[in-house]
Parts: C-alpha cells; sequence; structure tokens
C-alpha cells in the first residue's frame, strides 16, 4: 500500500483492489497507517463521502534514517569481521 501511495493518492476502493485485500482488512491498514502519521485522508470539495488517501510528505523520514544507521552500522560491523579474518597470524 505505501508503495502505491508513494506514486500517488488513491481512493479506499481502488487501493482494496489493487492489493487485493477485503475493504475491512484495507480499513484496518489504513487506520494503523494513520494513526502512526504515514498517510493523510483528503475529502475532496465535490463529495464528503469520498475518502482519498496519500503519503505524508517526510512521512518516511525517520525510517529512512533508521535504515541508513542500521546499514552503516551492518557495513562497519562487516568490515570488521573481514579485517578480523583476514589478519596474517
Amino acid at each position: 500500500m505505501v508503495e502505491l501511495l508513494r506514486d500517488q493518492p488513491y481512493r479506499a476502493g481502488e487501493l482494496a483492489e489493487r492489493v487485493g485485500v477485503s475493504p475491512a482488512a484495507l480499513s484496518r491498514h489504513l487506520r494503523t497507517l494513520k494513526a502512526e502519521g504515514l498517510i493523510e485522508e483528503i475529502h475532496p470539495p465535490y463529495d464528503a463521502r469520498v475518502r482519498i488517501y496519500a503519503l505524508k510528505a517526510g512521512a518516511m523520514a525517520g525510517l529512512k534514517a533508521w535504515v541508513d544507521e542500521t546499514e552503516q552500522l551492518w557495513a562497519d560491523q562487516l568490515a570488521a569481521l573481514k579485517a578480523h579474518v583476514e589478519a596474517p597470524r
């Protein structure tokens, strides 16, 4: 769902169809993503019953920072292991 919303906003029904889940299951996922501040719900001015979901700008910044830090940690750990294994004995 996040990958789809990264490209463009979708109505709930469109998301359910594209992801292949029931509307009830989709609703639970959307509620969780909204609660975590990753997506936002937009009501177009022409019909308040329509809900369009979009990825919030910058919503993934914290996750990206964590992934970058974790990647650097593992790169450092693997480099240290390589140096240890290749060190003359």
